[in-house]
């Protein structure tokens, strides 16, 4: 949702309260595309803080289905925001990237709601994200999901340093 900012912009101390909804129903980044399931509206105030300065308050809630880094079944993340933004638009590019302040979420004299919210989803994206604590995970010879049902696969941890005695015995077992 693109939000005209140009209103605000125009008089000093002047303040935009409104609800913005997000329109895109996946994350898609490097790491995939993952569903988002619960959104609520984006509560946002904007105000000017004069010499071409806005001020960007908001909260936001949503939901998005992460697979387990174990076994890779989804499991429901819940992301809280709460945005506090000073937004210099006289800065050039070259000094925003100096002051890493670069703010892609505002295009002419609009505020894209669905950039910004990407933006904080990946500031606060979990490093792994686990179905349970005890989570099994999958087999690494069949694929099975160990949490749902066992295999027969032989889960013998061999020493790389034993690894070419270990080649001896198993010739010496064929005879």
């Amino acid at each position: 949702m693109l939000i005209n900012v140009s209103e605000v912009l125009s008089n000093n101390n002047k303040v935009l309260n409104i609800q913005a909804t997000l329109d895109s129903n996946i994350f898609s980044s490097k790491l995939g595309d993952f569903s988002i399931i619960k959104k609520a509206p984006v509560d946002l105030m904007i105000s000017n803080m004069g010499k071409k300065k806005l001020s960007i308050k908001g909260e936001a809630n949503l939901v998005l289905e992460i697979p387990c880094g174990r076994c890779l079944e989804h499991v429901e993340t819940e992301f809280q925001f709460i945005m506090d933004k000073i937004i210099d638009l006289e800065l050039t590019d070259l000094e925003q990237v100096d002051e890493m302040d670069e703010f892609n979420y505002i295009v002419e004299n609009h505020l894209d709601v669905d950039k910004l919210i990407y933006n904080e989803i990946l500031v606060q994206w979990p490093i792994t994200v686990l179905c349970s604590n005890d989570c099994k995970g999958i087999c690494n010879r069949c694929g099975a999901n160990r949490n749902i049902s066992t295999c027969d696969c032989d889960t013998t941890v061999v020493d790389p340093r034993m690894a070419a005695i270990s080649d001896i015995f198993s010739k010496f077992k064929e005879v």
